[in-house]
């Protein structure tokens, strides 16, 4: 029984985590990157990006959810119109689209569940997988629902180039962190 309760307490820790980190960074990507918006859910720099991909890669499906519920509380209370349905559908693309392309490459580049084969390459591959499903479902959904300005090749690209490039900044900050803190460590010793 406890190990029942520990695997669901785990789960939940799990999905709480993604939907909090994924809040806390979208906040601070628009407080620091506010000017570089294309339009409504469309960024030139997207750091969220990375983070709603290694969320879906190291939690699964429970970062997914996470992920979908932050997006769609963002959405709702944020610059998209107060639409339930607008709101759920970004919600689900956001958390779901990350975690399709963790399927897609779970079976298609063979990359291990625990990622322990990730390499330079594999990461590209699910860098563009996941900003072209996540801008594509994102921007036929914005195009479905009628909003302005939205469902464009204009919108499709800049979102892409968001998404890639605020990936790639992430894992360049968190990866540099990880290299700072080895250093500390070593020091330390």
């Amino acid at each position: 029984m406890s190990k029942v309760f520990s695997s669901s307490s785990g789960w939940f820790f799990q999905l709480l985590l993604s939907a909090l980190t994924y809040g806390i960074l979208f906040y601070c990507n628009t407080a620091v990157a506010s000017s570089l918006t294309f339009g409504t859910g469309v960024n030139w720099i997207y750091l969220p990006a990375g983070l709603r991909l290694f969320l879906t890669l190291i939690f699964g499906l429970s970062g997914a959810i996470g992920i979908a519920i932050a997006s769609f509380l963002i959405s709702y209370y944020g610059d998209f119109p107060k639409d339930l349905i607008l709101c759920i559908g970004i919600g689900l693309i956001s958390g779901f689209a990350p975690y399709l392309a963790r399927v897609f490459i779970l079976k298609n580049i063979q990359l291990e569940s625990d990622l322990s084969n990730l390499n330079i390459y594999k990461l590209g591959i699910c860098i563009l997988v996941y900003a072209f499903l996540s801008a594509g479902l994102h921007q036929w959904w914005f195009s479905t629902m009628g909003l302005n300005e939205a469902g464009t090749l204009d919108h499709f690209a800049v979102m892409v180039f968001g998404d890639v490039l605020g990936s790639l900044l992430l894992i360049a900050v968190v990866k540099s962190g990880m290299d700072l803190l080895k250093r500390f460590n070593q020091t330390a010793h």
